[in-house]
């Protein structure tokens, strides 16, 4: 079983930014890809962005240009820098990892923005 634990979650105001961590309770070098969810009050859960093990990214529509994910491997680790945040960003932000048969979710952190 591996344990996926986020971090870095908090109020911030509107234009500040945040960093979430997840760290993964093995290797990450087996989860392909692993990324980061979000979901808001009354909303379904929707990407945020995603990170292959070679290292390409793929992030939403409402989030590029503000927000980089990247992994430390070494460390079992996956951030998230979220710049430039905006009120529409508060939500319950997931880390998630795959492999070509599992699945793993973190239990979420909270991130609000305040306008």
């Amino acid at each position: 079983q591996v344990q996926l634990v986020e971090s870095g979650g908090g109020l911030v105001q509107a234009g500040g930014s945040l960093r979430l961590s997840c760290a993964a309770s093995r290797s990450v070098l087996g989860f392909n890809p692993m990324g980061w969810y979000r979901q808001a009050p009354g909303k379904q859960r929707e990407l945020v962005a995603t990170i292959t093990s070679g290292g390409n990214t793929n992030y939403a529509d409402s989030v590029k240009g503000r927000f980089t994910i990247s992994r430390d491997n070494a460390k079992n680790t996956v951030y998230l820098q979220m710049n430039s945040l905006k009120p529409e960003d508060t939500a319950v932000y997931y880390c998630n990892a795959r492999t070509p048969y599992l699945t793993y979710w973190g239990q979420g952190t909270q991130v609000t923005v305040s306008s």
